[in-house]
């Protein structure tokens, strides 16, 4: 039968075959690939330099190879046929098919086969720029479109919009695509000729289905419609290539609600939030209502009529609060100097200057741990106001966070891990003695330290002879009541010995005008009617400096120019600070502070130590046998020194076996020789 009368089935089993002589009989002659063992890297570069005879590593000119192409060319009745053998290698052939004269080709070495460069060149040669600099005007966002395009009127027919492409389908002359902005999605149509009106398509061929993926920003002019499934789209005039992306983007697909192939592992998302932000729904909305919260707050507190304003992040004493501070040295002064622990005694020393009422919204630092609701570095507002004491102080609070809950939530609840907490004011009031009480049984009220100390004992709670009156009674609160407010609970009036900074309470001796508002089990503000008794505020402070003394290293530091400030003078001021970071959380619904912080603090990333071969020649060991050692787990040769000779020696020779190593195997003397040296 003549060939050209073949089926294109046909030509598929035996295009290119030619029949065995004698029995007529066509089949593909199997020739396997052969990998080579290199001594080392200059025995690898002199081979393929030629400058050496040996066998190296190819797939090329086999009979295989040979006999691919014969068919491949039989079945297209082409001349012949190329066939490359990797990756690499198909790459550089589009590479060199592209380039023009003149032309340069840079292999980057951080991404496999030049790819990076290939789409630089690809895509410039095609003269499109995959980084242009000019403006690109955008008319439209996909929320836009989506809330406000109506067919009867006929709006969005002249619409400009830009984003990553999220997906793609591709069929043929036409394809779907998804188009992500900084407002949401939307269904792009693309038709070849629509975007290629003239002869040449390569805009659509080339560009759009080869050269770009998913995570590139691409700009959109068209007009808007729906598809015959009813879904708002725009169909696609114009596409501009705005930025290529060289890394891929995890896909995230979403059906009925329901994520899957999620980009989900906690440290992943928080070190590569870029990433989160983009492909995981619901992590931009957290930080978008962030930036309400603090709006609200923001503009309630300029309404009343309170002044924003910045103090100093580097102090030369961290005051204000009882925490251990970061610790950095000024070359220029040569003076150590600290960050910030609390914005209180700058603020204070503002209304003595005659402000009626200040308030700051910045970053604190405190060297201390981290959990699910501290990081060493958190955002607090405080605020000050002349004339008021901690009563006013609590109906103003109350109210602000109620306004902040229908402002970031449209109502006055949030629904935290399952539970609803209410911000509707007012919020209880219970002094802090009174909840120990309820809480153990034990009633503190005029308990000395040594009584109190005993007390922490039967409690069987964990305390230390630095701890002074208040840091116990800190310490029988935290772990008996703090976690068991949930609602909105203003917690008042606690003892002296815990408020270094508070008014005496104009009522009950030994006690502060004091509070802390606990929601769902968190101190979320402190707050107080501001101490301003210079000749006290001193006492206060030396007690504070025998603390320290006794090894308490959150105790404060005495600020001789704060005391100063107050005795010029300063008129009965009520104080708060509020987490920020904590009230997100709350209005949120997040239960861990990481989730409300774009850049959470993190330990560095690990990476693997692993010897050079050296080090382990000069142990005696053969620098063949190095892979051996590491892929065995013995990345550095202090892993040696614990190493069993037997089984080392038995994990190396089962690996020259198995891998053809061709190895001389090690005598059991020559391996315990190695781990002597380790050991030196």
């Amino acid at each position: 039968m003549n060939p050209k009368n073949y089926r294109f089935e046909t030509l598929q089993v035996h295009a290119g075959l030619r029949p065995d002589t004698e029995t007529g009989a066509r089949g593909v002659t199997i020739c396997p690939t052969a990998a080579y063992r290199f001594r080392n890297c200059d025995h690898a570069a002199r081979l393929f330099e030629l400058s050496e005879a040996g066998n190296i590593y190819t797939r090329l000119q086999n009979p295989t190879t040979t006999a691919y192409e014969e068919r491949i060319a039989a079945l297209y009745g082409a001349v012949g046929a190329l066939a490359v053998s990797s990756g690499m290698s198909a790459i550089l052939l589009t590479v060199l098919s592209l380039a023009r004269s003149g032309d340069n080709i840079v292999a980057s070495p951080y991404l496999y086969g030049g790819t990076y460069n290939q789409f630089r060149i690809s895509l410039r040669n095609l003269g499109i720029d995959p980084y242009p600099a000019a403006r690109y005007e955008v008319t439209a966002t996909a929320a836009q479109i989506a809330e406000q395009y109506d067919p009867e009127k006929g709006n969005f027919q002249d619409v400009s919009l830009a984003g990553r492409i999220m997906s793609r389908r591709i069929m043929g002359k036409a394809s779907f695509m998804e188009l992500q902005d900084s407002e949401g999605r939307i269904q792009v149509y693309i038709s070849r000729d629509d975007i290629c009106p003239e002869e040449n398509k390569d805009l659509y061929n080339i560009v759009f289905k080869k050269l770009l993926d998913i995570g590139d920003f691409v700009g959109i002019k068209g007009f808007v419609f729906r598809t015959q499934m009813g879904e708002i789209s725009v169909h696609a005039q114009e596409i501009t290539v705005l930025s290529k992306s060289l890394k891929p983007l995890p896909v995230v697909k979403y059906k009925d609600g329901v994520a899957y192939d999620g980009f989900n592992d906690p440290e992943l998302r928080y070190r590569q939030r870029y990433v989160d932000l983009v492909v995981n729904d619901g992590v931009k909305d957290i930080f978008m209502k962030r930036a309400a919260v603090i709006k609200t707050m923001r503009t309630a507190l300029d309404e009343a009529g309170y002044t924003e304003v910045e103090t100093p992040i580097l102090q030369s004493i961290p005051g204000g609060a009882s925490a251990r501070p970061f610790i950095t040295h000024h070359n220029s002064l040569d003076i150590d100097l600290y960050l910030r622990i609390a914005t209180e005694l700058y603020l204070k020393r503002l209304i003595v200057g005659g402000f009626e009422g200040v308030y700051e919204i910045g970053k604190n630092f405190r060297n201390e741990g981290m959990d699910r609701t501290h990081n060493p570095e958190f955002t607090c507002m405080e605020l000050y106001v002349q004339y008021k004491d901690y009563n006013w102080m609590m109906s103003f609070t109350e109210q602000l966070l109620e306004r902040i809950c229908i402002a970031v939530n449209g109502t006055c609840e949030s629904v935290v891990d399952g539970k609803t907490i209410n911000f509707k004011a007012p919020y209880r009031r219970l002094p802090i003695l009174d909840a120990i009480k309820e809480k153990t049984g034990y009633d503190l009220n005029g308990k000395s330290e040594d009584e109190i100390r005993t007390i922490c004992k039967d409690l069987n709670l964990e305390i230390d002879e630095t701890m002074g009156k208040g840091k116990l009674i800190d310490e029988i609160f935290g772990e008996f009541c703090e976690g068991t407010f949930i609602q909105p609970t203003f917690i008042i009036d606690y003892p002296v010995e815990m408020s270094p900074l508070t008014k005496m309470h104009r009522s009950k001796p030994g006690l502060t005008e004091r509070f802390e508002l606990m929601i769902n089990g968190k101190e979320v503000a402190n707050a107080y009617s501001e101490l301003n008794d210079p000749i006290d505020q001193e006492e206060r402070f030396k007690e504070q400096l025998r603390l320290s003394e006794k090894g308490d290293d959150e105790a404060m530091f005495i600020d001789q120019d704060f005391l100063r400030a107050l005795q010029f003078g300063m008129p009965p001021t009520s104080g708060i600070g509020i987490g920020i970071d904590r009230l997100v959380m709350l209005m949120t619904g997040q239960t861990t502070i990481q989730e409300v912080l774009l850049f959470p603090q993190m330990r560095p990333e690990k990476t693997v130590k692993k010897d050079t071969a050296d080090k382990y020649v000069a142990l005696g060991i053969d620098e063949a046998w190095v892979p051996a050692l590491h892929k065995a787990g013995y990345l550095t040769t202090d892993t040696l020194v614990d190493a069993n000779p037997n089984k080392l020696r038995q994990e190396l020779c089962e690996m020259n076996k198995k891998y053809k190593l061709e190895l001389q195997n090690p005598t059991a003397e020559e391996v315990e020789a190695w781990i002597a040296g380790a050991a030196k």
